[in-house]
């Protein structure tokens, strides 16, 4: 059976191809000419030379007369889609390369009080030491995306925060002094990111970096958690930091178009 006899009666042909008419531009063919867009979507110079003119006149193609090019406009198509996602929506798919990348776990935390609360995980099949699921919440001083948030709250709030803050040790390695924590909050806004070698759980190293929304605040921060005996914290900064940097970039890049759902 042809794909014609196969639609649905209320199939529109002509919405079909004017959607065609804007998929034919892409990075290899950002301008093309009106006997080109015939070609590349199988139209009569006629027919194609209506959707264009049409889609000119509603601002999503430009034209010198010869050759036709979309317009930012058509940002807006995607705009609606991606405006309907929440936060953790927009960063799964993110968190799934990187996963796939990298070979280990990956999540998105929020902060909440004194604990960083996972909003979006994507785990790796290995038997893990401890069980994490979307909800679950850790001491923010003794996690790699905890201390991001902190290190990334306005001045006022994070030292108010930490004047009333008693860290509890959790392992032996678990830095309990204000002082020291404070230093090291200082280091991460430096650095962009925050390293935790096994102060929330013994042999569990992790490291975490910020994600800003479209005005730079940040929002949430996602981490990399590993064992110590896969990864050094050599190997930590050298193998995984630089993908995790990366796909925090992709998420913001989502975040500076949309307006997400918390």
């Amino acid at each position: 059976m042809s794909a014609a006899r196969s639609r649905e009666p209320h199939f529109v042909q002509s919405f079909e191809r004017g959607l065609s008419v804007i998929r034919a531009f892409d990075a290899h063919h950002p301008e093309l000419t009106l006997s080109e867009v015939a070609r590349l979507c199988g139209l009569t110079r006629a027919a194609a030379r209506r959707f264009l003119l049409t889609l000119a006149d509603l601002g999503y193609v430009h034209t010198d007369g010869r050759l036709f090019r979309l317009s930012p406009r058509v940002l807006e198509l995607g705009y609606a889609y991606l405006s309907s996602f929440s936060l953790p929506e927009i960063a799964e798919p993110h968190l799934e390369r990187l996963v796939a990348e990298v070979h280990e776990s990956s999540s998105l935390c929020v902060l909440d009080g004194d604990a960083a609360v996972y909003v979006a995980r994507v785990q790796v099949t290995r038997i893990m030491t401890a069980s994490i699921t979307v909800g679950t919440r850790f001491p923010a001083h003794a996690t790699s995306v905890g201390r991001v948030l902190i290190a990334f709250l306005p001045d006022e709030e994070r030292d108010t925060r930490l004047k009333g803050t008693e860290p509890s040790p959790l392992t032996p390695y678990t830095t309990v002094s204000v002082d020291l924590l404070r230093a090291e909050l200082e280091r991460v806004r430096r650095q962009g990111y925050a390293l935790v070698d096994q102060e929330l759980e013994e042999g569990l190293r992790s490291v975490a970096a910020p994600v800003r929304d479209r005005t730079g605040t940040v929002v949430a921060a996602v981490n990399v958690p590993v064992h110590a005996s896969r990864h050094s914290i050599e190997s930590v900064r050298r193998d995984l930091l630089p993908p995790l940097l990366a796909t925090v970039a992709r998420i913001e890049a989502d975040l500076r178009v949309v307006a997400p759902r918390r």
